[in-house]
C-alpha cells in the first residue's frame, strides 16, 4: 500500500491543503471530515484510489473510534498523523471584562487539546504498524506562554498551551517505542478557523502546507521537542 497519512480537520483550509499536497506526493491519505464542505469531494474525484474520507469529530470519543475502525477497513497502517483539527471561538474576546463565554472555552479545549489525544488513542493500533511513526500537531504561537502579549483569546490560547504539554507527555511516552514528534506553528493563514475566511492573514493554506510538510517529513529527529514555527525558529514554551 505504501505510505499512509491521517489528516484531521481535512475539510478545508490547512487540512485540505496538506491532504492535497500528500496526495500529489503519492501518499494514501485518510482524511478526517467534519463539515459538509465540497473541497474533499473534489480531491476524491482526482485521487479516487488514494483518498479515504472518514467522518471524524475529534471532540467525540465515539466518532474518533468509529473513524479508526472505518479507516482500518481500507488501510492496514498509518505512517504519518497530522493533527490539524481546531476551532477558535475566543478571537473576539480581548479582556476579562468582555464577558467571555466559558462553555465555548470548554469546546475549544475539547477540540484543540483533548481532541488530539482522542485521535492518537483511537488510531494507535494503525500507527503502531506504521514504518515512519511520525506524529505531527498543529499548534500556534497563541499557546506559547513566554511569547504571549494578548490580553484575551482565553480559550484558544489556553487550549493550545494544553496541546503543547499533551504532545510533550506523548513524546515522553511513545518516543521510546519508535515514535517521533513535530509540534508546529504554521503562521497566520487565510483559513476559516473563526468561521469565515481570514483575508487579512499572510499566507494561503497551500503555501503553508508546503512549508509544513518539509518539516514534518524531515528524516532528522530534533534532539528535544520544541514548538517550531514556519520561519524555522523555536518559540518559547
Amino acid at each position: 500500500m505504501g505510505k499512509v497519512a491521517l489528516v484531521t480537520g481535512a475539510d478545508r483550509g490547512l487540512g485540505r491543503a496538506l491532504t492535497g499536497a500528500l496526495l500529489e506526493m503519492e501518499w494514501t491519505v485518510v482524511a478526517g471530515m467534519h463539515l459538509d464542505w465540497p473541497e474533499l469531494g473534489e480531491l476524491a474525484a482526482n485521487f479516487p484510489a488514494s483518498l479515504r474520507i472518514v467522518p471524524l469529530d475529534v471532540s467525540s470519543d465515539g466518532s474518533s473510534r468509529a473513524a479508526a475502525r472505518l479507516a482500518a477497513e481500507t488501510v492496514d497502517h498509518v505512517d504519518l498523523l497530522v493533527s490539524n483539527a481546531a476551532v477558535n471561538r475566543s478571537a473576539h474576546v480581548n479582556s476579562i471584562r468582555e464577558s467571555p463565554n466559558f462553555n465555548e472555552m470548554l469546546a475549544e479545549f475539547s477540540v484543540n487539546a483533548v481532541g488530539a489525544l482522542r485521535v492518537v488513542e483511537a488510531f494507535l493500533p494503525l500507527l503502531d504498524r506504521g514504518e515512519l511513526k511520525r506524529l505531527c500537531f498543529i499548534s500556534s504561537e497563541a499557546g506559547s506562554i513566554g511569547a504571549s502579549t494578548r490580553t484575551g483569546w482565553f480559550g484558544y490560547c489556553m487550549s493550545k498551551a494544553a496541546l503543547n504539554i499533551a504532545v510533550k507527555n506523548l513524546s515522553n511516552d511513545l518516543s521510546p517505542q519508535g515514535f517521533s514528534f513535530r509540534l508546529y506553528h504554521p503562521g497566520w493563514l487565510r483559513t476559516y478557523l473563526r468561521g469565515t475566511k481570514n483575508l487579512d492573514a499572510h499566507m494561503e493554506p497551500e503555501e503553508a502546507a508546503a512549508i509544513a510538510l518539509r518539516y514534518f517529513l524531515d528524516p532528522l529527529n530534533p534532539k528535544d521537542l520544541s514548538l517550531h514555527d514556519w520561519e524555522g525558529a523555536d518559540l518559547p514554551w
